[in-house]
């Protein structure tokens, strides 16, 4: 049976480093209940998990030193055989019911990428950032839109979905390991002309994050320059002249986070 025959596979992984490990169980079922047919693990824990809390996940790797949101991304995207690859953060603040919204788009072919987002302006954001992480957003999302090749409110939100085959397609020039991955993930869609839409989610801020905003800031900044670099040294004959689809305006990203 083809793909344009039956219902597409979802497999969803969930990059985590020392997490908490109730709130994950808790996420993971509730991603299996109403969204993924595959949910993916991807655990750095240098301590190794308590026994018996990775009983829920599907599948799982444990890794005993921190690779990095990126790399764990990437390997649990090379582990899934699913037709669609999404991604959710380990603190649950998208819940699995925008998840599911975020990969409605890709799943009924309408778009091959599929952005969640917390800046746009229909999002429900029941728990705010403080002003500062929120002020370090919004300007490191203008600087984004100003270098890369796609133009959305939201760049870092931990939710998205691709088809199997645009991952394919990007894969190749993936390099980011850190938090700078969705940059570069989103830089190569837009460079390669993969459809995509922004999704607006409802989103709630999860205290004890271990994010440094200033430290995590400077490496993205650092890492937007790279990969704005390494886009134009791609090789065009690797572009295709697919539209893009958008329904954002530089001029007019606003919304809370």
């Amino acid at each position: 049976m083809s793909l344009s025959e039956r219902s597409p596979t979802v497999g969803v992984v969930i990059p985590a480093f020392d997490p908490n490990y109730e709130l994950l169980s808790s996420y993971v079922q509730d991603l299996q209940a109403g969204v993924a047919d595959v949910v993916h693990v991807e655990l750095d824990a240098p301590d190794g998990p308590p026994a018996g809390v990775l009983n829920a996940p599907d599948s799982h790797t444990v890794v005993r030193n921190r690779r990095g949101k990126g790399q764990a991304i990437t390997n649990g995207f090379d582990s899934l055989e699913t037709d669609i690859l999404a991604f959710a953060d380990a603190d649950g603040a998208t819940p699995s019911a925008s998840i599911d919204a975020v990969v409605a788009p890709v799943r009924d072919g309408s778009v091959e990428l599929s952005i969640g987002s917390r800046r746009h302006p229909a999002a429900t954001i029941e728990s705010h950032q403080t002003r500062f992480r929120r002020r370090l957003g919004d300007s490191f999302a203008w600087l984004a839109r100003q270098l890369l090749p796609i133009s959305v409110y939201d760049y870092q939100c931990g939710a998205k979905a691709l088809t199997a085959d645009a991952w394919e397609r990007i894969r190749p020039s993936i390099t980011e390991t850190g938090f700078a991955w969705d940059l570069e993930l989103l830089g190569l869609a837009g460079y390669l002309g993969i459809t995509h839409r922004e999704v607006p989610v409802r989103w709630n801020d999860q205290p004890g994050s271990t994010v440094d905003p200033l430290g995590a800031t400077y490496e993205m900044g650092t890492a937007l320059f790279a990969i704005r670099r390494r886009l134009n040294t791609i090789d065009d004959s690797v572009a295709d002249d697919e539209p893009i689809e958008s329904n954002v305006s530089p001029t007019d990203s606003t919304g809370g986070d």
